[in-house]
């Protein structure tokens, strides 16, 4: 019988976004076969110390999980001589050799390549995207600039990069107006919706331009896009693509935000979207342009908003999705059968034979 492949399991991270990590890494490890893998638990604190973990995975969904009991310090060496990770124990350090590395990991230290470059250095596999992808595809400004250069429509913005001065707030007002309210104002490197306003007043410009400063170093202000908001699932690397059903976002109050994507309080998931095959058929042939634009690979989930006049528009491009059962990207590529058991298993196994 072949040795259990050693697979890498990051979870937590010192992330805004760290309790939704716990979640979405408690459910990977539970479907990740037994048979087949032997993972690897690494934590990371919010206040970004590494543990690896051997308690009860029950602790990391409740965030428990972190305790003298079920912890031993650890850190993934960027030698490649060690390739894996070092655990520091009282009587000396030692090293577990790794086959691969899934971050599930979500926000910034994690999802943004900063991860990925320690895999890389270290030579491990990284199952996802690499550390290039995942770092533009943090940056809402630069991956709307990337797309928009391969031909797809992106909502009309502005960049805003330093905290903004009495002496240069009319600048900020008259480029709002240009683009015409509503706006969206957003950190620039941010996930699940933190950090977002949506605005309908001048008035509003600057208080939501200062709550997006304490997400990030940049802020981007977006015109609204009327119409349907979209997400594809994407599964597999370059030409050779599965894509999930389109799901629909739809909110009868207030906006898709932290809360509300958590929550679903006044919002309701359809999958698949309530559109047209012909048209579902277009977007999905977008979404994989967009995959392709920002050299995705593995699993991303593209955000899109399907504009009253049928135009297709870019919203943003997630590297690591929330994946938990209720989450967005599972629910899309269950829809064609594709069970998140098998979604591990495969993209793992992409990622040590690439």
């Amino acid at each position: 019988m072949s040795q259990k492949r050693k697979i890498a399991i990051l979870f937590g991270g010192c992330s805004s976004e760290y309790e939704v990590s716990l979640q979405s890494a408690y459910s990977v490890i539970t479907h990740l076969n037994p048979q087949q893998y032997e993972p690897i638990l690494i934590g990371i604190t919010q206040s970004g110390e590494w543990f690896r973990f051997l308690g009860n995975l029950e602790k990391i969904k409740d965030n428990t999980w972190h305790n003298p009991d079920d912890c031993i310090r650890a850190i993934i060496s960027p030698s490649r001589d060690i390739h894996g990770l070092l655990e520091f124990h009282a009587e000396g350090y030692r090293t577990t050799q790794l086959d691969a590395a899934l971050p599930v990991l979500h926000g910034k230290n994690g999802e943004d390549g900063t991860v990925q470059g320690l895999l890389e250095l270290a030579g491990i596999p990284i199952v996802g995207c690499n550390t290039m992808c995942s770092a533009l595809c943090m940056d809402k400004y630069k991956a709307h600039k990337i797309v928009s250069l391969a031909g797809i429509r992106v909502p009309s913005s502005f960049l805003v990069t330093h905290n903004v001065h009495a002496m240069d707030a009319d600048v900020i007002f008259t480029q709002a107006d240009e683009i015409g309210y509503p706006l969206f104002v957003k950190p620039v490197k941010a996930g699940s919706s933190l950090g977002i306003s949506k605005i309908l007043t001048k008035e509003e410009l600057l208080p939501a331009i200062k709550l997006a400063f304490s997400h990030d170093n940049e802020v981007i202000v977006e015109g609204a896009i009327p119409g349907l908001e979209i997400g594809c699932a994407i599964w597999g690397e370059k030409d050779d693509l599965i894509v999930g059903e389109l799901d629909e976002i739809e909110v009868t109050k207030g906006f898709f935000d932290f809360n509300e994507k958590y929550s679903l309080k006044n919002s309701t998931i359809h999958v698949p979207a309530r559109i047209a095959p012909q048209k579902s058929a277009q977007i999905k042939h977008e979404a994989k342009r967009i995959y392709q634009a920002l050299g995705c690979s593995g699993f991303a989930r593209i955000d899109m908003f399907l504009a009253p006049d049928g135009q297709v528009v870019f919203s943003e491009a997630n590297t690591i999705p929330g994946f938990t059962v209720k989450s967005q990207y599972p629910k899309m590529m269950n829809a064609i059968g594709m069970t998140l058991d098998q979604i591990i298993t495969k993209s793992i196994e992409m990622a040590i034979k690439s």
